[in-house]
């Protein structure tokens, strides 16, 4: 449950960053300062040409759905949902490493939005693990 529901959060910040990019939506709120634009209009806001913001909320969605089906007691010592919700958060750490990069080193800036998806692909990702030991464990 803590999986889907920082996938969630998380994903509907991704969602509400990709709909202002689009123009779908207001001022973006960035805390005052200009961090989240610089690195959303940067290169590191695309990624083979798609918008990363877009990136993860595809990602978050397909976390919380999985999340939402390994919480169900016919899964609940499956190992194929942990194993999957692995693959998609620690490949969603691994892309959000390379933005991190891209924001403090090569552009010097802070988008307080881009952390908080930072901080949730960690969680997600150390819950997975966890959530693999207790698998394990459980064998």
């Amino acid at each position: 449950m803590a999986i889907a529901a920082t996938s969630l959060v998380s994903g509907l910040v991704a969602l509400y960053l990709h709909l202002w990019k689009m123009g779908r939506v207001g001022e973006l709120s960035c805390g005052g300062g200009i961090g989240c634009m610089v690195a959303q209009f940067s290169s590191y806001g695309w990624f083979l040409g798609v918008d990363v913001a877009l990136v993860g909320t595809v990602g978050y969605a397909l976390i919380f759905i999985v999340a939402m089906i390994g919480v169900q007691s016919r899964f609940e010592s499956a190992t194929w949902p942990t194993m999957l919700l692995i693959l998609l958060s620690v490949g969603g750490f691994l892309f959000t490493l390379r933005l991190k990069y891209g924001e403090f080193i090569v552009l010097k800036t802070f988008c307080p939005w881009c952390a908080i998806s930072a901080v949730a692909i960690t969680l997600c990702t150390v819950f997975a693990l966890l959530d693999w030991r207790r698998l394990r464990q459980a064998m």
